[in-house]
Formats: C-alpha cells, structure tokens, sequence
C-alpha cells in the first residue's frame, strides 16, 4: 500500500481538493482527509488498471506496479484496502470538520465516483470497447473512467468548505471540462513522449490499438481541442465572485504538462 501510494506522482487530483477547498473557506487541515480519500481512490484503481487481467501494464510513476513489484494477489490486496481505507478517513477522521449530512454526501460522492458511474464503469468500457469507437463514445469512457475522480475532488474540496449550490455547480462545470482536457493530453503524451519522462509505459495505447484523441485528431488538432476545453473550464469560473486563482493554475497545468 505505501509502495504504489507514496511513490512520485502529480498529486493532481489531491491538488484539485485544495484548490477548491481554499477558494471556499476550508482549512488545509480538514482539507487533508478528502485530499487522502481520493489519492487512495486513485492509487486503488491504478494498481487494478495494471494487472495483467486488465491492462498489464509493467511500469507505474517510474517504478515497477504493484504487481510487478510483489504479486497479483498482493496488488488486488492492497488495492481493495487502499480503496476501503479512503471511506474510513472520509466517515470517521475527525479532522474533516463537516456536519455529518455533508460527510454522508461527500462518502456518496467518492463512491460514485469509483463505481460503475465512474472508474469501474469507464475501465470496463475501455477494456471491452473496439478499436474504433467514435468521437462520443470515447469522451463517454474518459468522462467515467478520468472525469469522475476529477470532478469527485473538485467537490469534495468544494464541500469541505462552504460552498453553496450555484458555486458548486459552476465548480463542476469547470471541473468536467479540465476532466477531458486532462485526458486529452494524455493521450498526446502516450503516443509522444519517453518512458524516462513519462515514468510509465509511452505507446501502450498505440501497442493496445486503442482508439484515442491522438489516433484521431493528430496532436496538433488534439492540443487545440484541449485549448478549448481549458477555455470553457476557465468560462466557468469566470461566473464565480471568489477568488479562483489555484484552480485557473491547476487548469494551465492540465494542458501544458510534460508528464
């Protein structure tokens, strides 16, 4: 659980929660707990996403995966507990200063997040769709299987603090679009960039002949759809009165990342 869960990685989406959480009123220390829950989340699904039953996959943040590393019973192992660990902070750390309606909606959110609504649901739909699925298929499965955690962390920083209802689904808008954006670029990187640089497999979407934004657009045309995409995130929180200076940073990163 430590190996896969500490090693060196973006921290994108627990980056997401404080951004959201701080331009909302949240401390940092409460802010923590969902920050863990969805990192723990997200660990839980890349050890899954890399055993040899799915996409079998044998480098993972510059290190060998889970399974590589120990064995497959061993990474299904602490893949199950990393993910049941996540609902454990989120229901019970008292440093989560929330009420206990709010800490149920924000159990609630995780959960669908991770589910067949989300990862799950966008994992099987990589695994079983063809190699040619068009254009709206593909951001069906990247809006489950990437989106959902990104929109899910941008929430639950939201939650943490004050947010109301229009704020939160402003946030969502925003977070929807960087969702997309965010994969978009990950399929440029995978067909365009080292295994150094990148710390995991490049080419495994070409080797895998997966349909992606890249197959499909070409990268020129690809970083221009995420352009777009960021413009629209950044639309969304230009109807928002708060500062919203941390999430238009993070929303930059999305689509001028090298790794």
């Amino acid at each position: 659980m430590r190996y896969s869960t500490l090693a060196v990685g973006k921290r994108f989406r627990a980056a997401l929660v404080y951004a959201a959480g701080r331009h909302t009123g949240a401390a940092d220390s409460a802010l923590d707990v969902p920050a863990c829950a969805v990192e723990l989340v997200h660990t839980f699904s890349l050890i899954h996403d890399d055993l040899p039953a799915m996409d079998d996959d044998d480098l993972r943040r510059g290190q060998p995966t889970c399974h590589k590393a120990f064995d497959e019973a061993t990474a299904i192992l602490a893949g199950d507990a990393l993910q049941a660990l996540a609902f454990e902070l989120l229901a019970s750390d008292s440093a989560l200063t929330v009420d206990a309606e709010r800490r149920l909606a924000m159990c609630q959110l995780l959960a669908s997040a991770a589910g067949t609504r989300g990862l799950a649901g966008g994992q099987a739909l990589d695994l079983t769709e063809s190699s040619a699925i068009g254009m709206e298929s593909l951001a069906n499965r990247h809006a489950l299987k990437t989106g959902s955690l990104i929109r899910a962390s941008v929430a639950l920083g939201a939650l943490t603090g004050s947010a109301d209802q229009t704020t939160l689904d402003h946030l969502d808008k925003f977070a929807d679009a960087i969702g997309l954006a965010y994969q978009v670029i990950d399929d440029v990187l995978d067909g365009t960039v080292s295994t150094d640089i990148l710390g995991k497999d490049s080419g495994s979407d070409r080797n895998a002949d997966k349909f992606t934004y890249l197959t499909e657009l070409g990268e020129q045309n690809a970083r221009e759809f995420a352009q777009n995409l960021h413009e629209r995130a950044i639309s969304s929180l230009d109807n928002l009165s708060m500062n919203t200076n941390l999430l238009r940073d993070l929303a930059g990163f999305t689509i001028h990342r090298t790794h």
